[in-house]
């Protein structure tokens, strides 16, 4: 494993911060008018998921952490947990579903998911940016309700609850960004 300084510090990279395996989130380089240089982290424990934030001086002095991503198709949720399939040995793994936490309500079986590894400890699983999902549950909309522009809620496929347009209607397929829950276009 390599020794990393502070200005090796980036966005998504793996290091060890005192004996843990952390991902670092956050990284802003400070030159203060007096003192010396330093960086403002925030960065997440790999192991508890738990965000800290702590600056760090020159002198500190970091051991890289080993990270890869595997694509996986996500098969199904049998209630204890989630059911993942690597897309080349077809290997099926079970993802706890406090791993997945938020992600749940924009995963469609049979949709390819990046799980995300850290010293071959699993650690976060990104769903794919945009989905296609259909609406189940809407008020329909009436003549006249796009003058505004307004926005109303919307139940998808995968029991998520977003806010649509107005001339949107139960059974149009729609695509959704994962990342911030928003309606983006109509399929």
């Amino acid at each position: 494993m390599a020794t990393l300084g502070i200005t090796d510090l980036k966005v998504g990279l793996g290091v060890n911060i005192k004996g843990k395996d952390c991902v670092i989130l956050e990284a802003q380089h400070v030159k203060p008018g007096k003192g010396n240089t330093y960086v403002r982290t925030k960065y997440r424990d790999i192991r508890t998921g738990r965000v800290n934030e702590e600056n760090f001086q020159q002198s500190a002095k970091f051991e890289s952490v080993n990270m890869r991503t595997r694509e996986m198709q996500y098969l199904y949720n049998d209630g204890n947990a989630y059911w993942f399939m690597d897309t080349e040995t077809f290997e099926q793994i079970p993802v706890d579903a406090e791993l997945i936490g938020d992600n749940d309500k924009f995963l469609k079986e049979n949709d390819i998911c990046l799980l995300q590894y850290a010293n071959d400890v699993l650690y976060a699983v990104q769903p794919p940016t945009f989905i296609e999902v259909e609406i189940t549950e809407t008020d329909p909309g009436f003549k006249g309700d796009t003058v505004q522009g307004g926005t109303k809620p919307a139940t998808i496929e995968t029991g998520a609850v977003i806010q649509v347009p107005m001339y949107l209607n139960q059974g149009e397929r729609i695509k959704v960004d994962t990342r911030d829950g928003k309606f983006v276009q109509r399929v």
